[in-house]
């Protein structure tokens, strides 16, 4: 005999530390999730809430609550443990309804309590579950419907080819998919208990769309939204990554958004698998700035400073073990590490960071980033096409950059030339074809004018020379890291600019009901389409700088500018006329993972 419980009560009724910290929000609701059950426990997940508790907990800080294991749902050689209870947290798909239903059909533990991720249990699968339990039950929503990466930043975790954004075309949505992402916003907003003003971009049917359903949702639960109103309402703004496909392309140089864009981060951890004479604990490494002081201090650094601080600490160390060993570069470090094993010991955190700058830096050698670079940022933010184009022959021709390297300086070139009448795109075409891209490669770029071209963008992406340009500034502080340009900011840091002073217009971010005219204090930002850590970083400036403003900014998924290529290439060939039988291109860039 076992007993299901639904844990009682409502997430507007929780005694949580209210915060604009997702992170905090997230921790608090799965520290009472299991707190309410006392005794030894395991902690059941689906594949969708394992990378919601792996961003925010550690196994130490689980098993301070008595849970000595974390499974899924999906495992179907767990062992039986009848003497310990356990808590679901699931989200309540179908698939995985059916899971649970099977699971106490024949269950391998005691007690079960049952903690939805999110609001949206349908009487079809309450009736389900009935069928296998025999005692009357209630229910507990948990809205941790969402991975939280740092304290103002989350994801869906939605990309490709599990989660398709559009259905039969780019301005129409994938119903399950939109329902998915309504759930998420939704979960977000209840966690940081705010009922907001929504607004949207007017070009995006998308995100007008999205705008819509959320609001509709938040009418429709009522009694969940109703939170103590605030002297200045909360805004929700939706905005297209459409209108900036600029940001997913650039090579990125601060600490968080360089690890994602040459290795990856997926759910908090990065694979070192590939990287030579990597010593196996540093295989996988995990990164978060909850967890690690470290990373936390120095994860919005450009490299030469992170390189800086690393050195700062290596060389604290050095005295304490009187090492007369010279330390000028990265490489110098690694060395000293690998000598001093001791070292490792007492400072593991600091040698895992060591072994990510070393391969970082490696990287950016090997593929010639430097130069590429400093062009990616000529294009991004100057009009000066002689030069640009000059130099982007150049790099064509170049056998020491990689092809994926010279197909984004293409892309960012076609997208700031586009309308140009002097282009040189089909000639640029014609040299990549001569210099061995492939050609699936090379359909990016028609592919990318037909997604975020001029005539899709809802403003002029390129106009903003003179708002944010900062000019060159250097990398200083240590040998190996030479001057890498830095000057372009998102099209985002634009929009909340003019947000910030009230001057963002209503008629191209309507309001979807009422309006204000009040300078907001509370903005949650949802890019439809994903994020990068660039536009994080952006976020955690103003927050950190404007007193009085708290900005949380989330999307379907983090990009990196593999990802993002593959999303687009993806999506084109399913509405070409041969994506329903056709083989399927491959795919672009190494083995880098958006989130």
């Amino acid at each position: 005999q076992y007993v299901i419980y639904f844990i009682t009560g409502n997430s507007a009724e929780h005694d949580l530390t209210f915060t604009m910290d997702i992170v905090k929000a997230v921790q608090n609701y799965i520290n009472k999730m299991v707190n309410e059950v006392t005794g030894m426990k395991v902690l059941l997940l689906d594949a969708e809430t394992t990378p919601i508790i792996s961003n925010v907990m550690t196994q130490s800080s689980l098993l301070s609550h008595e849970t000595y294991l974390v499974d899924r749902i999906d495992n179907r050689n767990r062992d039986r443990l009848r003497h310990l209870k356990c808590i679901c947290f699931l989200r309540p798909t179908s698939d995985t309804i059916q899971l649970l239903v099977e699971e106490l059909r024949d269950p391998c533990y005691g007690d079960y309590y049952l903690c939805k991720s999110s609001n949206t249990l349908k009487k079809s699968a309450i009736e389900r579950l009935a069928e296998v339990d025999e005692h009357e039950v209630v229910r507990e929503e948990y809205f941790a419907d969402y991975c939280a990466i740092n304290s103002d930043f989350f994801s869906l975790n939605l990309s490709l080819p599990q989660h398709k954004i559009y259905g039969d075309s780019l301005n129409t949505w994938d119903g399950k998919t939109l329902q998915r992402i309504t759930e998420g916003i939704l979960a977000v907003l209840l966690s940081l208990k705010k009922k907001p003003l929504i607004r949207y971009e007017k070009t995006s049917v998308m995100a007008m769309k999205l705008a819509t359903e959320v609001h509709y949702q938040i009418q429709q639960e009522g009694q969940l939204f109703d939170f103590r109103k605030t002297d200045t309402p909360p805004i929700l703004l939706i905005l297209d990554r459409r209108n900036d496909p600029v940001t997913p392309l650039l090579s990125q140089w601060t600490y968080q958004a360089m690890v994602h864009e040459l290795l990856g981060i997926h759910n908090g951890r990065v694979g070192l698998y590939d990287v030579p004479d990597i010593r196996p604990e540093l295989k996988e490494i995990v990164l978060s700035p909850d967890q690690d002081p470290f990373y936390k201090k120095n994860m919005y650094l450009n490299l030469g400073d992170l390189g800086a601080n690393i050195k700062s600490y290596v060389e604290e160390y050095q005295t304490k073990t009187k090492s007369s060993m010279n330390i000028e570069s990265i490489a110098d470090m690694k060395r000293f590490v690998e000598e001093y094993p001791e070292f490792r010991k007492l400072s593991g955190n600091v040698s895992k960071h060591v072994a990510l700058v070393s391969e970082l830096s490696r990287l950016v050698e090997k593929e010639n980033l430097l130069e590429v670079s400093e062009l990616e940022q000529s294009l991004a933010c100057y009009e000066q096409h002689a030069s640009d184009l000059k130099n982007l022959l150049k790099i064509i021709a170049s056998s020491n950059v990689s092809d994926d390297s010279k197909i984004r300086l293409v892309l960012l070139y076609s997208l700031r030339y586009e309308k140009s009448p002097n282009n040189s795109i089909t000639s640029l075409i014609d040299e990549l074809h001569r210099h061995g891209v492939s050609i699936h490669k090379i359909s990016l770029i028609e592919s990318m004018i037909q997604f975020a071209g001029a005539d899709q963008r809802q403003n002029d992406l390129f106009s903003n020379e003179s708002f944010f340009s900062r000019g060159k500034s250097a990398f200083k502080g240590l040998k190996g890291v030479e001057n890498v340009y830095t000057q372009h900011s998102p099209y985002l840091a634009r929009i909340i600019e003019l947000l910030l002073k009230n001057k963002l217009k209503d008629t191209n971010y309507p309001f979807v009901d009422g309006g204000t005219k009040d300078r907001p204090q509370d903005i949650i930002i949802f890019m439809v389409g994903g994020t990068t850590y660039e536009e994080a970083r952006h976020i955690a400036q103003i927050n950190t700088s404007t007193p009085g403003v708290r900005i949380v900014l989330g999307g379907t998924t983090v990009h990196n500018s593999e990802s993002f290529l593959n999303e687009i290439q993806e999506t084109f060939y399913r509405f070409s006329p041969t994506g329903a039988t056709g083989a399927m291109p491959s795919r672009f860039g190494r083995s880098r993972n958006g989130h």
